[in-house]
């Protein structure tokens, strides 16, 4: 196991990962952190944080319904099932937060 650093929103958050996927993990954090970046301010973090999750969730449930069935997988890493586990995780956050 190992643990990664992440800046997002201008904070910092550490995570645990498997060895060998630090450079993975902070590129998604990288993601994450340029949509929060992309929404301004006007929200607490963990509503920002879930609202980043869910337009990056929204933004990768228009590609898959955008590419044609018949079409070889695109080249690169898929951060897909990444990207559900951090919107389920803040989704989890915001509630606790709220209840």
């Amino acid at each position: 196991m190992s643990n990664v650093s992440l800046q997002i929103g201008g904070r910092s958050y550490t995570v645990a990962c498997a060895a060998g996927e630090e450079d993975h993990v902070a590129g998604l954090g990288k993601l994450i952190d340029e949509k929060v970046q992309s929404m301004g301010g006007g929200h607490n973090e963990v509503r920002q944080l879930l609202f980043a999750a869910l337009l990056l969730a929204d933004e990768l449930h228009e590609a898959r319904h955008r590419a044609p069935a018949t079409a070889a997988p695109a080249a690169g890493p898929d951060h897909s099932a990444a990207l559900e586990a951090i919107a389920d995780r803040l989704e989890k956050c915001a509630a606790a937060l709220e209840g």
